[in-house]
């Protein structure tokens, strides 16, 4: 896919969010928008994998850690025809298989069943180091939050994958500056978070997390690592697309209200309205 149509996938993505969090009159919209370009980006360009063989051996597996964010990778794995987007609507519902935190049994395309900041790193480790003992050409792929990353596990896991030298494996960390307590640097403060991940061996990569470009160029260069894990660290925008969201801390676990929700759609139409002129 070219960048506009990325851009016009990722702002269907939001809006699935939006609507998913909303039905739900529960979830974390703020960090599930903050990351919808990247997720994007691994499902609909960078990742091996096929909506159709969910389990196939040989797909590239991408765990969530911050699986609160749940929201954006279940908007995705629809659009991407994992699953019908109107079910989109059933989020935390009795009876739905879209659960507040992914479940691997019950939905499909979920690789790893997360929300227990901190372990999803160490899990796409594991299923890295499998894939090197294996001769598996599958690559690996997690998402951090930047709060998560104050979890002691994170670093246990990043010290092992450098130790093992596995350059099948990507971490990216949503930087978008907020948690649920408020600035990351005031809460615990990470920074500098590249210079940490270098410390463990990482070959690291500085990003916008909103501009496709530069998102593309990075898994480009992890691809092209070797003898390393890469590490990819891209500044986001908090609640990026809904004007009463962006940079909110707030946002961070709240459902919009049916007012909140026809302002929020509204913000992304005209996104997407915008898209459409380019």
């Amino acid at each position: 896919m070219n960048n506009l149509d990325l851009a016009k996938t990722a702002n269907e993505v939001r809006k699935g969010i939006v609507t998913a969090v909303h039905s739900a009159k529960a979830g974390h919209p703020g960090g599930s928008l903050s990351c919808a370009d990247l997720m994007t980006f691994l499902y609909f360009e960078e990742m091996n994998i096929d909506p159709k063989d969910p389990k196939k051996a040989d797909r590239d597996r991408f765990v969530l850690s911050k699986g609160h964010c749940a929201p954006a990778l279940y908007s995705v794995l629809a659009h991407r025809g994992y699953f019908p987007v109107e079910e989109l609507t059933t989020l935390r519902k009795l009876g739905s298989h879209l659960q507040g935190h992914p479940c691997m049994q019950h939905t499909p395309g979920v690789d790893m069943s997360s929300g227990s900041l901190g372990q999803g790193i160490s899990v796409a480790t594991g299923m890295a180091l499998s894939a090197k003992l294996s001769n598996e050409s599958y690559r690996v792929y997690t998402l951090l939050g930047d709060g998560e990353i104050a979890e002691g596990q994170v670093w246990e896991a990043a010290m092992f994958a450098g130790h093992k030298k596995l350059d099948n494996l990507v971490v990216i960390v949503d930087n978008n500056g907020l948690q649920i307590d408020g600035k990351i640097e005031d809460v615990c403060n990470p920074y500098p978070i590249d210079k940490k991940f270098e410390a463990f061996n990482f070959h690291v990569i500085n990003i916008d997390a909103h501009d496709f470009d530069q998102i593309r160029a990075a898994f480009n260069e992890a691809k092209q690592t070797k003898g390393m894990p890469t590490a990819i660290i891209m500044k986001s925008l908090k609640g990026k697309g809904v004007s009463f969201m962006e940079g909110q801390a707030g946002w961070h676990g709240k459902a919009p209200n049916d007012e909140q929700y026809e302002i929020a759609m509204k913000d992304l139409e005209k996104v997407g309205e915008a898209l459409c002129q380019k």
